[in-house]
């Protein structure tokens, strides 16, 4: 089983939180991690994952293009990714800067793609998904580790 971490960064934030999420995918045994930028997310490595987590910087309160792309470049295969699991991330720069609605942007398309979405653990902060202003800061760290684990933890569950 394996899990995909896909992210678009352009100033290394979101990268720095997309590999929080894989070392929590990693602590489960039996799920593979993949970590990719989304410009090297192929078709074949979408399809083949059991779940993925997505993230983006803030674009006027949405999904950055670079990560919207995948989701419109890979429609025509949106019916092999039911039931698949969803799980979403994002940074901005600003306190009150559309990191929520970046997210929920990303969730809508996994939604649209049949994917079964979960948030961050109530145990982290229990919402959407994890978020952070500037650098992941320790707490954003933790909740990020989180989060990969929750995702890793549903897709065995799913899978046996």
């Amino acid at each position: 089983m394996k899990v995909l971490v896909m992210y678009y960064s352009k100033t290394s934030n979101t990268k720095k939180l997309a590999t929080k999420i894989a070392k929590g995918v990693q602590e489960i045994d039996s799920i593979e991690c993949v970590l990719k930028p989304v410009s090297e997310v192929t078709k074949e490595g979408f399809i083949s994952s059991d779940g993925i987590s997505a993230g983006s910087p803030v674009y006027f309160g949405t999904m950055a293009a670079d990560i919207k792309e995948v989701f419109d470049n890979f429609v025509s295969i949106r019916n092999r990714m039911n039931d698949k699991v969803g799980a979403a991330f994002a940074t901005g720069s600003d306190l009150s800067g559309g990191k929520e609605t970046t997210i929920m942007s990303i969730i809508q398309a996994m939604l649209i793609y049949g994917m079964i979405i979960v948030g961050d653990p109530l145990e982290a902060t229990g919402h959407y998904g994890v978020a952070c202003t500037g650098r992941p800061d320790h707490k954003t760290v933790t909740n990020a580790v989180k989060l990969g684990k929750r995702v890793a933890l549903l897709v065995k569950k799913l899978g046996s």
